[in-house]
Order: structure tokens, then sequence, then C-alpha cells
């Protein structure tokens, strides 16, 4: 994005958030009938879609329009204070590093993105029942971005210990860098457009090569929610998106901040259920001390920082 076109967009968000932090559009999923939500980071509805038939447990998929096309615009959207009630009531494993930003450090998706007066009604860390960040303390994987075993791992243990009204479990697949081919193949390096897939489609590259990367994360997290559906109690689990990805069309690619490309802001919404069949067997704790790993550095490995 050259100099002048991120001055005029940064102007646009802080203009579109002093709006929509007042008067927010979209379906906010407490307005849904749920235990438990699995979030996948950039699920596209026609994606979902196109792997369905491989997996049991997903049936229909309805949408819904997100209310936020980023993930920190859908943090900051989702969890305020009208739905306070239920937040209290909700436990949260994370493993996007926008959590951290929104719900601790207070950043919003228009900080430093021109002039803005916005007025949000997000609420804190500190009004849910519990909330779990396993990016910050599993191993490092030996590529890319937080496992989604460890956010596997970690729901699994917080329905069966807390067994919270609500439970949130926010996966970061199949969100970019597309590392589950190298993980299968045993590689440490990644390919460029494995990497960067949106400025390797900008630049001409192949789309089905990167569809079908974006694919294969997508089934590599599914992989892990089959898990986490066989070992957690819970009669309504809905499976959706905080917003999806643009893959070329009206020109944008990625996803950006108060967009409302509809392959962006659509999500899907599938609804199933879950019985602990006690087939997996939790290993993770969370360090008594939180370590200090870099959130700028995880969302860098996402593209959001230069």
């Amino acid at each position: 994005m050259t100099s002048l076109l991120k001055r005029a967009y940064y102007q646009y968000v802080g203009a579109a958030m002093s709006v929509l932090s007042r008067y927010p559009i979209g379906t906010n999923v407490y307005e849904r009938d749920w235990d438990a939500l699995v979030i996948l980071d950039t699920c596209r509805v026609d994606a979902l879609r196109e792997v369905a038939p491989e997996y049991d447990f997903i049936g229909d998929i309805d949408t819904i329009w997100s209310v936020g096309s980023a993930s920190a615009e859908w943090i900051a959207q989702t969890f305020t204070e009208r739905y306070r009630s239920d937040i209290e009531q909700t436990a949260l494993v994370s493993a996007n590093a926008f959590t951290e930003r929104v719900l601790w450090n207070r950043e919003f998706p228009e900080d430093g993105r021109g002039i803005s007066w916005t007025d949000w009604q997000t609420v804190s860390h500190e009004d849910f029942e519990y909330i779990d960040q396993p990016w910050r303390y599993a191993d490092p994987p030996p590529v890319g971005l937080t496992l989604p075993r460890p956010v596997t791992d970690r729901a699994i243990s917080v329905g069966r210990e807390r067994n919270p009204r609500r439970l949130v479990v926010h996966y970061e697949q199949p969100h970019h860098p597309f590392t589950a081919r190298a993980i299968a193949e045993g590689r440490e390096t990644l390919e460029p457009w494995e990497i960067e897939p949106f400025e390797y489609l900008k630049s001409g590259g192949d789309y089905e090569k990167v569809w079908d990367a974006y694919l294969d994360n997508l089934r590599w997290v599914l992989d892990e929610v089959e898990i986490l559906l066989k070992n957690l109690d819970a009669e309504k689990v809905a499976l959706s998106a905080d917003h999806g990805n643009a893959y070329g069309e009206w020109g944008m690619y990625m996803h950006r901040y108060a967009v409302p490309v509809p392959e962006v802001r659509r999500v899907p919404w599938a609804e199933t259920t879950a019985t602990d069949e006690e087939t997996f067997e939790s290993t993770l704790k969370p360090p008594n001390q939180k370590e200090a790993r870099d959130v700028d550095e995880h969302l860098r490995q996402l593209g959001y920082l230069d």
C-alpha cells in the first residue's frame, strides 16, 4: 500500500470506527444460542463449504454478517457492555494476540490511524470468567505461528475443569502463514508464497496454489476441532469465524478494518454438538507467571505489522 493510499485508508478507518463504535453492524455471536463457540480465524464461507463433506460434524452451513472485518475489530465489537452478563460466564481460549491488545492494553482498531472520536463499549479481560492464551506459553512451533494443538489441549482442559456456561475457542488457523504442509513434511522453512500469499497473488502468482494451501490450513484446524468435539460436553456448538479473507475480490487482498467486502464480512455459521468421550488427555498447563512472549512479533508474523 503506497504512502498516499495508506494515509487515506487510515483517515477512513478513524472515521469509520468513530461511527461503528457507536452503531455496530453485523450479528453479535451473543445474539445466537450456543454453549461453545469455535472461531476459525479468516475462514471463508466457500472454503468451509468446500471441505465440509470431509467432516461428519459439519452439516448445513449458514452465514452471518460479522461485526468486524479484522480480529481486533471483531473482539472490540463482540465483547461489549451490552453482553456483560454473558461475558461474565464466558471462558475464552485464544491463539490470537489481539485478545491481549484489545482486552488488556485497550488498543483499538483506529489507534494511530487518522482522526477519530470513538466510543468503544468493550469490556476488559477482568470481566470474563476466565481467559487463556496458549500462544504465550506453548512451545514455539518449528515454523509459523502457534500450532492448533495447544489451543485444543487448553480448551478441553478449561471445559472439563471449569465447565463454563459459555466457552469460546479462537484458533489462529486457517490464517496465513500457510504452515500445514511444512509441518506435515517436517520442513522448518516456508516458501515465500506460504509466508506472504497475498503479495504473491498481487504479483501475478498462482491462485490455485495459494487456495489449496489455505484449504490445507483449514483442514489442519478442523482435524483439531474434531478432537475437541469428542472431548467436550456441550449440547450446542457453533462453528464460525471472526472474519474472512479477500483473494482479489473488489481489488482487495487479505482483510482490513471496516471493509464491507462480502468475502471478508460474511462468515460461516454451522451448528453441531460435543460429547466428552475422554479420548484425549490434556497435558499443557499455563505457567504461574505469564511469559512475556512478544505480542508485536506474533502480529508481525500474521502480516499486521511491517
